[in-house]
C-alpha cells in the first residue's frame, strides 16, 4: 500500500456578508445574544441569480489546483461532499465539467457536517489501494437555501461556503493520513434534518403521493449534548489506534458549529484553546465546507507548518461523526 497526503487547499465564500445586527432586524435577537451563545458574528450568503453550490465548489477547486500547479486533466477522481446540491442526482459532475477535469470520475457524498472528513477517508482508501493518484475533494454547502429565515433557532447559525483539497499518492514514508474513526447513529436522525413531507392528497387516479422538502430543523440542545460527548470519544479512540496522545497534537480542527462546542471538546481532551483552529465568528456553520475553509485560512496565515499533527473531527446530521488525524507534509 502507498501513502496519501494533502498537497494543496483552496476555499471560496460568497460576497454577501450578513452580520448579527442585520439578522436582528428579521428575528427577535441581538448581536450580544448570538455571540454569547454561538461565537458567530457574521456569515456569508449566496444570493446571486442562478448561483449554486457548484459555483462555490468551482472557485475553491480552481484555487486548490492553482496552488498545486496542477492541470485539471491530471485529476483522476472528484468527491463532492454536500447536503445542498443544485440537482438531487448530484452536483459533482457539474463541477467536473466546469473545471475541465474530463478524465475524472465524479460523485457526491452526503454526510452533512461530517462530509469533508468522510471525503478525506474515502479518497485516502482509493489512493492507498492504488486505484487513483490525484483526487480532488470538496466540501461545499449553501444551507441558506434551506433555512426558514423566520426561525431564530436556525437562521442565526448557518452560512454558505466551499473548501477544496487535492490529495495525492506518495511514498509510504511520506504518508500524511495517519488514521481515522467514523460513526453513525441513525436513531437520532430527526434531531437535525431537512425532511421530505408528502402531501395528504394523492395524485389523480394513480393514487400517487408527492410532496416537497421542508426547511432545516434542529434540536439544538440534543445536538450540543451529542457533540460534546461523542466527538472527544471519537478523537481518543482514533489517537489510541495510532498510538498517539492528545499531547502529541499541534492543532485541533473541529467542524465549526458553535464556539462552546469547540472549547468543550478541547477541555475534555485537555487540549489548550490556543491549539483550536477556528474562523466560526466570520462564517458561521458552513456544514461540509467548514473544515476545509478553516484549514485553508490557517495555512494562509502560516499557523500550520510541515510535520504538524492535526486532529480533524466532523459531526452533525445523520447523526454522523468522525475523526481523521493527518500530518501536514507540505
Amino acid at each position: 500500500m502507498q501513502g496519501a497526503r494533502i498537497i494543496s487547499i483552496g476555499s471560496a465564500v460568497p460576497d454577501l456578508c450578513i452580520n448579527n445586527k442585520e439578522i436582528s432586524q428579521i428575528v427577535e435577537t441581538s448581536d450580544e445574544w448570538i455571540v454569547s451563545r454561538t461565537g458567530i458574528k457574521e456569515r456569508r450568503i449566496l444570493n446571486g441569480i442562478n448561483q449554486s453550490v457548484v459555483d462555490l465548489a468551482y472557485s475553491a477547486s480552481m484555487e486548490a489546483l492553482n496552488n498545486a500547479n496542477m492541470n485539471p486533466l491530471e485529476i483522476d477522481l472528484i468527491i463532492l461532499a454536500t447536503s445542498s446540491p443544485n440537482d438531487l442526482f448530484g452536483s459533482a459532475s457539474q463541477v467536473q465539467a466546469k473545471i475541465g477535469a474530463q478524465k475524472a470520475v465524479a460523485f457526491d457524498i452526503t454526510a452533512a457536517c461530517s462530509g469533508f472528513v468522510l471525503a478525506i477517508v474515502t479518497a485516502s482508501q482509493f489512493i492507498q489501494n492504488g486505484s487513483y493518484k490525484n483526487i480532488l475533494i470538496i466540501g461545499a454547502d449553501v444551507l441558506s437555501k434551506w433555512i426558514d429565515w423566520s426561525d431564530r433557532k436556525t437562521c442565526i447559525l448557518f452560512g454558505d461556503g466551499a473548501g477544496a483539497a487535492i490529495m495525492q499518492a506518495c511514498h509510504k514514508k511520506d504518508n500524511g493520513i495517519l488514521g481515522f474513526q467514523l460513526n453513525t447513529d441513525g436513531t437520532k436522525s430527526n434531531q437535525l434534518s431537512i425532511t421530505y413531507k408528502e402531501n395528504t392528497d394523492s395524485h389523480n387516479t394513480l393514487k400517487l403521493f408527492q410532496g416537497k422538502f421542508q426547511y432545516l430543523s434542529m434540536n439544538g440542545q440534543e445536538v450540543y449534548k451529542f457533540a460534546v460527548s461523542k466527538v472527544p470519544a471519537s478523537i481518543k479512540k482514533c489517537l489510541n489506534s495510532i498510538e498517539l496522545s492528545a499531547q502529541d497534537i499541534n492543532w485541533l480542527l473541529l467542524h465549526q458549529a458553535n464556539q462552546r462546542i469547540l472549547h468543550s471538546v478541547a477541555d475534555r481532551l485537555s487540549i489548550d484553546n490556543c491549539k483550536i483552529i477556528s474562523n466560526l465568528s466570520k462564517y458561521g456553520n458552513t456544514s461540509a465546507a467548514s473544515i476545509p475553509l478553516a484549514l485553508d485560512e490557517a495555512l494562509k496565515s502560516n499557523k500550520i507548518i510541515k510535520e504538524d499533527i492535526i486532529v480533524i473531527s466532523g459531526f452533525g446530521a445523520g447523526l454522523t461523526w468522525g475523526t481523521v488525524v493527518i500530518k501536514w507534509k507540505c
